[in-house]
């Protein structure tokens, strides 16, 4: 059978803001820098959808390992693997 469903599926709740902070970006997030071994969160951004991770990483705690672009390269802990992220600093939080 075919898979049914895309990317943001299922996380209605997952990715949604708070009342008060819709609206547009705040500039100073959109161009946040971060240096490598800087500790970070995974806090998606749903009014900007490029960049974006996948929503089960939605919430953890990972280190800056590299810089591509205007994106960061994001070592988090899934299990007892070390995945690597890309994601742009919009979807990032200081630790």
């Amino acid at each position: 059978m075919k898979r049914v469903g895309g990317f943001r599926r299922k996380t209605r709740h997952k990715l949604k803001k708070n009342l008060r902070a819709k609206g547009k970006i705040s500039i100073r997030k959109f161009f946040q820098k971060f240096k490598e071994g800087d500790q970070v969160y995974l806090v998606a951004e749903p009014a900007n959808h490029k960049g974006m991770y996948h929503p089960r990483f939605h919430g953890k705690a990972g280190i800056i390992k590299d810089k591509q672009g205007s994106n960061y390269y994001v070592q988090i802990k899934d299990g007892n693997k070390t995945k690597t992220i890309l994601t742009h600093p919009t979807h990032l939080k200081k630790r």
